[in-house]
């Protein structure tokens, strides 16, 4: 769902004051408030309402004032705040909206929902959806729009310039830069500038002003190629073809720049145990703790492995009471190294530049970064063990243990997201916590052995 406004919100509005106007029934005073704060804070005092009052403030609204609300919510809102409405409501929103975000919305509720609001949207709306909710979320096809002007090759300038004004209120929804030129087949052959349409004299065909030739991607190209594309060409949008090589649709160079911000927060927030991308305090109680701990409940497990590491060497640590100290330095220095190394292949998988197969090559050069970084890492604990405790032996057992426990974690931190993704697990989620936990275990093993070997030299 694109967030349409990067506005701040004005601290001084307070989301209760929509509620009491709501109340009150009176559809000006809500009008009223509504216009005079930001689109963020209208987000912020809708998402404070209850179910009840939201589902009256969009019928208050009336389809297209509603229908903006709704873009400017994120997508479990949106797709929360219409389920709560009757099939027809949820319909007559849904249609003042683009394709895309009728896709979006729909494909977030459940079926019987989404079946029943299909049923009331318009023959040529509930097919844009159906064929876009066909699409990965990620690829041209899931992103464009299917709202464009097309005019067959033949045409002539006065026929488009009578049917843009016969249709001026369809078409003023669109987001037009460009008219596209079809051949018989649907086949794209030419863009239309409007100021090309505007000028030529009303007799010409189309094909003697049009742009021959343009530039195009194809429906399954995913994210990664719509963003080189954008970065390599200062379009405004880019239009589609399917498999056939007929025109299907128009990605617009904002709905990719939304889908890559959208992607960012959702692997952030996997990375950090919130299982399905996306919680707001607005949902289910119930739901929030289920998805927070069917993440915990695996990291308990996880650690109480590495604590078992601790618990064979209790031995070693009561003699040398001093690595007590050093074993969370050695553990959260190499867990950070091992992140840098996932943020890098996670970045790569995304990118495109690297392939789950590559893990030989993804394995040596993160080899070479860990020998660097662990060396000067080790070397500069092992320092500081010397000078605190007068030991060298510490030193060289604590320092020599970061150097390995570096090497180890960058190769799992580079390599375990390639293996995930060529299982198709989601390397976000799983990275983190099988990271901490081999980086864990090999680092409290490798100074507790070391520790072992050495005994009689620490104590």
């Amino acid at each position: 769902m694109e967030q349409q406004s990067s506005e701040h919100p004005d601290a001084t509005f307070d989301p209760r004051e929509l509620r009491e106007q709501l109340r009150s029934g009176d559809q000006e005073a809500v009008l009223a408030v509504l216009d005079r704060i930001e689109t963020a804070d209208q987000v912020l005092a809708f998402s404070r309402l209850p179910e009840e009052a939201r589902r009256d403030l969009l019928l208050l609204l009336g389809p297209e004032r509603a229908a903006e609300l709704i873009q400017a919510l994120p997508e479990s809102l949106a797709a929360e705040s219409i389920e709560e409405l009757d099939a027809a409501d949820a319909a007559r929103i849904l249609e003042m909206m683009p394709s895309n975000e009728q896709a979006d919305v729909i494909g977030e509720l459940d079926d019987a929902d989404a079946g029943a609001i299909m049923g009331h949207l318009s023959d040529a709306d509930a097919e844009d959806v159906r064929r876009l909710s066909a699409y990965p979320d990620d690829v041209a096809g899931g992103l464009m729009v299917t709202e464009y002007l097309a005019y067959d090759v033949d045409s002539r300038v006065s026929q488009v310039i009578e049917d843009l004004g016969d249709n001026a209120d369809e078409y003023a929804h669109y987001d037009i830069q460009y008219a596209y030129v079809t051949d018989e087949r649907g086949g794209l052959v030419g863009v239309l500038r409007m100021r090309d349409l505007l000028l030529a004299s009303r007799q010409r065909p189309l094909r003697d002003i049009m742009i021959p030739s343009p530039v195009s991607v194809r429906d399954h190209d995913p994210l990664e190629r719509l963003v080189r594309f954008f970065d390599e060409n200062r379009f405004f949008g880019v239009p589609v073809l399917d498999e056939s090589g007929a025109l299907c649709g128009v990605v617009h160079r904002v709905a990719v720049e939304t889908a890559v911000a959208e992607q960012g927060d959702r692997m952030y927030l996997s990375a950090q145990g919130i299982v399905g991308g996306e919680e707001l305090r607005s949902m289910p109680l119930l739901l929030r703790a289920r998805r927070r701990l069917s993440w915990l409940s695996v990291n308990i497990v996880l650690n109480m492995i590495a604590a078992s590491v601790i618990a064979m060497h209790q031995d070693t640590l009561e003699a040398v009471i001093a690595l007590a100290v050093f074993l969370p330095i050695i553990s959260d220095m190499s867990g950070c190294s091992g992140n840098q190394a996932v943020a890098v292949s996670m970045r790569e998988l995304t990118l495109g530049v690297v392939r789950p197969s590559e893990i030989g090559r993804t394995v040596l050069a993160e080899v070479s970064v860990g020998l660097i970084n662990g060396l000067v890492l080790g070397a500069l604990l092992g320092v500081v063990a010397l000078v605190w405790m007068g030991n060298p032996y510490l030193g060289l057992v604590v320092g020599g243990a970061l150097m390995l426990n570096t090497i180890i974690a960058v190769v799992i931190g580079g390599a375990v997201p390639l293996l995930l993704k060529r299982a198709k697990v989601d390397p976000a989620i799983a990275a983190g916590p099988i990271l901490t936990t081999v980086t864990d275990m090999c680092g409290f093993f490798i100074v507790l052995t070391f520790a072992s070997a050495m005994l009689t030299k620490l104590a």
